[in-house]
């Protein structure tokens, strides 16, 4: 396509917006609206994956050695588990060291464990992390197996809620952002639609002149593509203003120590460009919704 004729396509569907006056505004803020809440739930998504995300890499499976195990016993056990495809580190903590650790954490208190030094209740411990954070209950599952396993620990109850939760969350989201799409590919294909239905004498004289189906669809795919656009900027300086002003403020007061938010530089630039991206998408689909059925007759 020639620069003249992009040009002449891009001041036409910039005039488009302004002669649709009220359905113009009405597309901008639904887009708005829609962006501004998929905006706010990619952030909450994207913290959650980062908060399980350091929770998994934190999902360890400790084993417990039968006490009765000799020094043997415990290296063939260690080989055995260090063998498994799936098992990606393995850790062994002899009992000394885990009642010293356990003693030890016990604060001003601690003098009042010291007498288990006489009889160590404590088993030897191998530390296991798998290789993927999924397949830590397969793991455990095939270390309880092996001999001299007295009893294999992971947490398998906060891992599963952990999951269930972070699962619920995306579904319930991605729900939430199908419906505010389709919102506003409604409204910005009835703008465009009223704008076409304005405009219909010209558009069949164009066509009686020779003019090209795609010569006519330019102009109102760039209105589309405007709209969406102009739709995306206010959530993207209302989320990226919001989500400053509060990670500021958890990070100088009170952030959980468990649970750290993403950083505002790498975050608010990837949603910036998605909203854009969405928002363009969204336009230039509901545009081709519209120009589609009027150009058939």
């Amino acid at each position: 396509m020639k620069a003249r004729t992009f040009t002449r396509h891009a001041r036409e569907g910039s005039r488009n917006l302004v002669r649709s006056g009220w359905m113009t505004f009405a597309s901008v803020s639904a887009v708005t609206v829609m962006l501004l809440v998929v905006g706010a739930f990619l952030m909450l998504i994207l913290n959650i994956n980062h908060f399980a995300d350091e929770l998994e890499a934190d999902v360890e499976i400790r084993v417990f050695v039968d006490r009765e195990a000799e020094a043997s016993d415990q290296d063939d056990l260690g080989d055995d588990i260090s063998s498994l495809t799936a098992v990606e580190a393995v850790d062994y903590i002899p009992r000394e060291e885990g009642l010293d650790t356990f003693i030890d954490g016990m604060g001003d208190e601690a003098e009042y464990f010291e007498n288990l030094r006489e009889e160590n209740p404590l088993n030897d411990v191998f530390v296991v992390q798998a290789s993927e954070p999924q397949q830590t209950e397969q793991v455990a599952e095939e270390i309880d197996r092996m001999d001299m396993v007295d009893n294999t620990e992971y947490g398998q109850q906060v891992f599963e809620q952990l999951f269930a939760a972070t699962d619920f969350v995306r579904v319930v989201g991605l729900i939430l952002i199908l419906g505010l799409l389709f919102t506003a590919v409604f409204l910005i294909a009835n703008t465009i639609k009223l704008t076409i239905i304005a405009r219909k004498k010209e558009i069949q004289i164009m066509k009686l002149v020779g003019a090209t189906n795609a010569f006519i669809r330019w102009p109102f795919f760039i209105e589309g593509l405007l709209l969406g656009v102009l739709g995306s900027l206010l959530p993207i300086v209302l989320l990226t203003y919001g989500y400053q002003r509060f990670y500021d403020a958890v990070s100088g007061a009170a952030q959980l120590e468990f649970f750290t938010f993403l950083p505002p530089e790498s975050l608010l630039w990837q949603t910036a460009l998605l909203l854009v991206s969405v928002g363009a998408v969204v336009g230039v689909w509901g545009s081709l919704m519209s120009v589609r059925k009027f150009l058939k007759t």
